[in-house]
Order: structure tokens, then C-alpha cells, then sequence
């Protein structure tokens, strides 16, 4: 049963037929989306899972909500940095909240992020990579590498990440997804990195690879 509840952000919550303990998979959509984007692919994925799908801070428009600002410009997205680190910190506050409340297996979470969701699912990871047990990046890229501690990359390198991303994107080029898989290489030791002939989305392909990575983590919790 999906239901719409409040922490420091407001979320929807879809809780499996057991859902005591179960792995949680929080959802991140992209800019100018709300928590309802990713929430119904969830029970595509992987149905032990319980999925929070949780809303961006910053109101948009009537129904659109961004993680932080960005300026689309002929050059490219310009990024408010200083903002994207506000919302990492509030997330970060946000998945210990979750951890507290339903109490997962391990105590670890997996992250899906599409977009500015994928942005934000890497900056949580590079900070604080022993809160999670996966990411999972959709048609994002890259925050400025210079954003790890030194303090964090030997629990990264054991961080599992699926990369994917479209080569017809025309938002977020292929190029961003290529630049993510390179650096991700020299930082992580569980990559997987698909490209697929789609656009600015999450194809059925794409999204039955994410199926199938999720329930080979999911199975190695139960091991």
C-alpha cells in the first residue's frame, strides 16, 4: 500500500508483503519531478524491497521540485554548488531518519537516483558511502570529484554502482555517463556501466537490468 508521509522531507512509502526489516531502496527524481516519478517502478524491481521515494526541497512550479538550482545555458547545466551541498547534507539526514524509522537488514539502504537524483545519489555516496549497500544512477553525471574525503574511499571502493545512461540523451549528453563510468573505475571495485539507445529516460531494457542488479544485491544480504 503506497502511502505519503513526512520527515525532514516528505516521501511516499511502498512497503512489501513483509515489510519487518526489509532492504529499503530510497528513490531520488529528477529536477522538476516530484516523489510520484520513480515510485511506480518499484514493485518492477524487486519485490522484498521496501521503496521510499522522496521529494525534492525546492519548489519549482505547481507539482516540480529540484534537489538545488541549476541554469541551463548554451554551454551547459551550470550548478549551484554551494546549494547541492545543502541538500546533500539534508539527505544525508534524511537516509539516517529512514534507517531509524523502518530499521533495514544491515542497517544499509540503496540509492536510485534519475538525473539530478543520480547527482545527488553520487554526493551522498562519495560522503558518506558506509550508509549505503548500492547506488543506482540513471541519466546523470558527474558532481566535482574534488567532492570525496579521503576519509570515505576505502568503504566507496566496496560500494556496489550500476551506471546507466541514454545514447540519445540530449539533457544530460552520453558523454556525462562515459566521464562517470571512467572516474567511477578508479574508485569503486562493483561497476557495472550499460549505455542503451534511448533518450533522457529509463527504457524497459535499462530498467530490467536495474531489476536484475538489484535482486542479485538484495540476494547477497540474505547470504
Amino acid at each position: 500500500m503506497l502511502q505519503r508521509k513526512h520527515l525532514s522531507l516528505t516521501y511516499l512509502d511502498h512497503a512489501p508483503p513483509e515489510g519487518e526489516n526489509a532492504p529499503l531502496m530510497i528513490m531520488l527524481h529528477g529536477y522538476g519531478s516530484n516523489e510520484k516519478d520513480l515510485i511506480q517502478l518499484g514493485p518492477m524491481l524487486d519485490e522484498r524491497v521496501r521503496y521510499i521515494s522522496a521529494r525534492a526541497p525546492h519548489s519549482l512550479d505547481f507539482g516540480m521540485f529540484g534537489w538545488f538550482p541549476i541554469e541551463f545555458t548554451a554551454n551547459g547545466i551550470i550548478v549551484d554548488y554551494d546549494a547541492a551541498e545543502e541538500a546533500r547534507r539534508l539527505l544525508i539526514t534524511f537516509i539516517g531518519e529512514i534507517i531509524a524509522e523502518y530499521r533495514p537488514q544491515g542497517n544499509r539502504v540503496f540509492l536510485m537516483g534519475f538525473s539530478q537524483g543520480s547527482v545527488m545519489s553520487y554526493l551522498t555516496a562519495f560522503e558518506r558511502p558506509e550508509l549505503l549497500h548500492g547506488v543506482i544512477a540513471c541519466s546523470g553525471q558527474l558532481p566535482r570529484q574534488d567532492s570525496i574525503p579521503e576519509n570515505s574511499k576505502h568503504a566507496l571502493r566496496q560500494l556496489p554502482f550500476l551506471v546507466v545512461h541514454g545514447v540519445f540523451d540530449d539533457v544530460l549528453p552520453i558523454g556525462k555517463g562515459a566521464e562517470s563510468n571512467r572516474f567511477l573505475k578508479s574508485m569503486v571495485a562493483d561497476l557495472t556501466y550499460r549505455e542503451f539507445p534511448m533518450a533522457h529516460e529509463i527504457s524497459p531494457a535499462a530498467l530490467k537490468l536495474v531489476s536484475e542488479w538489484l535482486q542479485e544485491r538484495v540476494a547477497r544480504l540474505d547470504g
